[in-house]
């Protein structure tokens, strides 16, 4: 099947050798995302909710892109550097996905690029 390299401008360049996205077939897998501010490159700046946000919204940004919301995820990895920060991350989640919500893990992790706290990717099946 041939792949389609899914990018936007409204999330970060890639920091290395990969897509933003990748779609084969209806399904599209997203890279994970890290909370940097797409103009500037650089890590933003708070605590963990507003990375969380941050990351969420790179990632909308890029499903926006492959023309599809949400909705069609249905997985989420999430990359913590300490799981105490779950549930802020859970709360920050909520306000992006909706029943029926997509299967998901959340992992802690030693480190992430950049020094960010939280990392997310996805999978994504569009109809």
């Amino acid at each position: 099947m041939p792949r389609t390299i899914i990018h936007s401008d409204h999330a970060p360049k890639a920091i290395g050798p990969y897509s933003q996205a990748v779609r084969v077939g209806d399904t599209i897998y997203f890279s994970g995302q890290t909370p940097l501010d797409p103009a500037t490159g650089a890590l933003v700046e708070g605590d963990i909710g507003v990375q969380a946000r941050r990351v969420f919204e790179n990632l909308t940004a890029v499903a926006t892109a492959a023309g599809i919301g949400f909705d069609k995820v249905v997985r989420v990895g999430i990359y913590l550097t300490d799981l105490g920060n779950f549930a802020a991350v859970n709360a920050v989640m909520a306000e992006y996905f909706q029943q029926p919500y997509p299967a998901r893990s959340t992992i802690e992790v030693k480190g992430l690029p950049r020094g960010a706290q939280v990392e997310v990717d996805m999978i994504a099946v569009a109809d």
